[in-house]
């Protein structure tokens, strides 16, 4: 067999069957991966190379080679999922740099981090003050964690007492122009309704590069045509306008009326209707 192609045969073998190996060995991105992780992935590589190139290497012993590495770490990755002790030992554990607002600085030595770097860290973490710090952990990936303190955390929902709706992932109905029939079944929609909100945007589906359908079926679309600005929604802010405008006429009809029971009829509705308009002022604005 000619050289070249020799090559080109064991360069697309080794492809192929590099892949598996990373499929087998699970869906970490390269930020995720231990020190463990990073250098069986390049100790793989090297050897898939060396077989693709060096046509003096033995190619099954290179493909056994691969086979035995990626077995040893698979056995290695299922035993560590059950043992704490080589979890750790292969993974690493976190180092704490900031405790209860101060720097560790014996920790920073001990992981060759220096404060540009920690500075850089916490700013990736909107993190601009150390003094807003109350716990930073650096993880064996690298990676550091930020825990601000109480005062300098954002304000949630919850923090002001407002109940929200759980949030469903969006489907989407539209890519690239045409319609996917899978996600309309399973949001319990048809063709023809996402035809109809089409009409009411006033757009063709030809013309529609992404559509999705969030979790109060609504869709919003994206368009190919950078250029076109298609309307904002308006069925929720609609909906919430129409709810408020019954609640203070039935406000007015209690000012209005001379007749106290219709009076205190009008203004106990009223008053049902702003609990109501409260529940559903986080789904409807």
């Amino acid at each position: 067999m000619v050289n070249w192609v020799e090559i080109i045969l064991r360069t697309i073998g080794m492809l192929v069957l590099l892949f598996f190996a990373a499929k087998i060995s699970g869906k970490k991105q390269v930020a995720q991966l231990s020190y463990f992780d990073y250098v069986s992935r390049i100790t793989l590589g090297g050897i898939g190379a060396v077989c693709a190139i060096d046509l003096r290497v033995n190619y099954l012993y290179g493909i056994l080679a691969i086979f035995t590495w990626v077995g040893i770490t698979y056995v290695l990755d299922l035993i560590a999922v059950k043992s704490k002790v080589l979890r750790d030992f292969i993974d690493g554990k976190g180092t704490v740099l900031i405790k209860d607002g101060k720097i560790m600085e014996d920790n920073l030595k001990k992981e060759q981090f220096t404060t540009d770097m920690l500075l850089k860290q916490l700013r990736s973490k909107n993190a601009f003050k150390v003094a807003d710090v109350e716990f930073a952990v650096l993880e064996p990936t690298g990676e550091l964690n930020v825990l601000l303190k109480h005062d300098r955390q954002p304000v949630t929902l919850k923090d002001l007492n407002i109940k929200a709706p759980n949030e469903k992932e969006p489907q989407t109905v539209i890519m690239d122009g045409e319609p996917l029939n899978e996600p309309l079944a399973t949001l319990g929609l048809s063709p023809g309704w996402l035809k109809g909100e089409l009409d009411k945007l006033g757009v063709a589906i030809e013309n529609v590069y992404l559509g999705q359908v969030d979790s109060y079926g609504q869709l919003t679309v994206d368009l190919f045509d950078d250029k076109i600005q298609v309307p904002a929604p308006t069925e929720r802010p609609l909906l919430f306008s129409t709810i408020k405008k019954c609640q203070a006429d039935l406000e007015l009809f209690a000012l209005a009326t001379e007749n106290e029971q219709a009076k205190q009829m009008y203004g106990k509705n009223a008053r049902k209707i702003e609990e109501v308009i409260e529940k559903l002022k986080p789904i409807l604005q």
